[in-house]
């Protein structure tokens, strides 16, 4: 993506699109990294000169360097069955309550905390010398400079929300090598300057900077939530729903631990105060499973299927491996009692009014808990395409919605940039301008607003 700003205009415009296609080899599932990093060269390629070169994307995953630099196999997927009971055996040493108070963070099963646990015994392991995450590893094929973006970091369950520093008496106690990490780089830093060979290979004229950015994806994508005041929460939404609130300080209470609200480290010292649901993954795979059939027909026939027919718990990690999703979904609503949807179409709202209730519970949760009340949700990411889901949200949460932008994360990444080369402002004025210049559109709140608390109340029995 190639974005264009100065303080009355934004845009974004699409260089180059390629695919990001897991591959399950014998050893289990892996991201085809080498593919990633040629679709950036191509795509740094189409982008023509640029100013400045900002990397965000998922979390937690990670590639594995030798003393020479040199990365040591592809990077695990966290998808990957390897962190399957990995969870219960940090608690025996580091009970789940205390690995809460000191790194804010919910329990995933595929966090960076589980996965270097799951590896502890790997030959790869033991001959590392470096450990970058994604973002950071291809900034460093980008630039020969090393760091570990802190966004992305505080997803690792090694990071204390409190200090933005490493939890070094929880990771001594772990076994972690901390060491393992490159220093921490923070939103805004220079990450070096692309090596002769990148400029040759993509034709660009040095020198060409590398911004550090919010390099998590969703904190990109938070601080391109084009809001006016700070009453508000946001969904993130894609292939995940990342729900929550922007706040200036972890929740880190018991309470906090108990509803599996995490706190991730957002931009200017922020922290993202959200819950994980499983998102749009489900419709997703679904497609996949009926041959990617049209989706703006499918949408507009599940939006004539009954609603809250049928929902199942958005937020379950039995919906985390790929696979028979429609299957999936069809008997998590017969083990419920419910009425088992059986064509895509009811299948589709099974989806989209569960998600809405997901959005839902993580809204009013997390006023709750934080003790900061909103008055509007903001939609970013790819769901802001799907306007069926966005009324729903509206209605399943009784506040207005405003969608968009849509390429929230590409946005936030630009303006990080801009910023760090003097052509942004603050915070606020980053939003302020997306609100001028960005395509929004907004939702009220309709129907029956009882009928989403007793769809709450039969998954509450489950």
């Amino acid at each position: 993506m190639v974005g264009r700003v100065s303080p009355d205009s934004l845009e974004l415009a699409e260089a180059h699109r390629f695919p990001n296609r897991p591959v399950r080899v014998p050893e289990g599932l892996r991201w085809d990294v080498l593919s990633l990093y040629a679709g950036v060269l191509a795509g740094l390629r189409a982008a023509g000169q640029v100013d400045s070169v900002g990397i965000d994307s998922w979390a937690v995953d990670y590639g594995l360097l030798d003393a020479d630099g040199s990365l040591l196999g592809n990077p695990v997927h966290y998808r990957d069955a390897r962190t399957e009971g990995v969870a219960e055996k940090v608690w025996a040493t580091v009970p789940a309550a205390e690995l809460y108070a000191a790194t804010g963070l919910q329990y995933a099963p595929f966090n960076t905390l589980y996965q270097l646990t799951a590896a502890r015994e790997t030959r790869q392991l033991a001959h590392a010398r470096r450990l970058l995450l994604i973002p950071d590893l291809l900034a460093y094929w980008l630039t020969g400079e090393q760091g570990t973006e802190l966004t992305n970091a505080s997803t690792t369950q090694l990071i204390d929300p409190a200090t933005g520093d490493w939890s070094y008496d929880l990771a001594a106690r772990l076994g972690i090598d901390l060491e393992l990490f490159a220093p921490l780089r923070r939103p805004g830093d220079p990450a070096g300057l692309l090596r002769a060979e990148v400029l040759e290979e993509t034709g660009l004229t040095g020198p060409v900077p590398v911004t550090t950015v919010g390099s998590h994806d969703t904190a990109s994508a938070v601080a391109a939530v084009p809001a006016t005041g700070e009453r508000f929460a946001y969904i993130c939404t894609g292939t995940w729903s990342l729900a929550g609130l922007e706040l200036t300080a972890p929740v880190l209470t018991e309470e906090s631990r108990a509803a599996n609200f995490t706190n991730e480290l957002g931009l200017d010292g922020t922290v993202r105060y959200l819950r994980n649901i499983m998102g749009l993954w489900l419709l997703q795979e679904c497609l996949r499973a009926w041959g990617d059939p049209d989706l703006g027909g499918l949408l507009r026939e599940a939006a004539t299927v009954p609603a809250l027919r049928s929902v199942v718990d958005a937020g379950d990690a039995a919906f985390l491996a790929p696979g028979r999703m429609p299957e999936r979904i069809a008997e998590a609503c017969r083990v419920s009692g419910q009425p088992v949807p059986v064509s895509p179409a009811e299948i589709t709202r099974c989806i989209l009014d569960s998600l809405a209730l997901a959005h839902r519970r993580a809204v009013e949760d997390a006023q709750r808990l934080a003790g900061h009340p909103v008055d509007v949700v903001h939609i970013v990411g790819g769901g802001t395409r799907n306007t069926l889901l966005c009324q729903l949200t509206a209605d399943a949460c009784g506040l207005p919605v405003v969608a968009g932008p849509t390429e929230a994360a590409a946005l936030g990444n630009v303006l990080v940039q801009a910023r760090a080369h003097g052509l942004a402002g603050d915070r606020a004025d980053m939003r302020r301008l997306l609100a001028r210049t960005q395509s929004l559109t907004r939702y009220e709140p309709q129907g029956d607003a009882e009928r989403w608390c007793e769809a709450e109340a039969r998954l509450a029995t489950r």
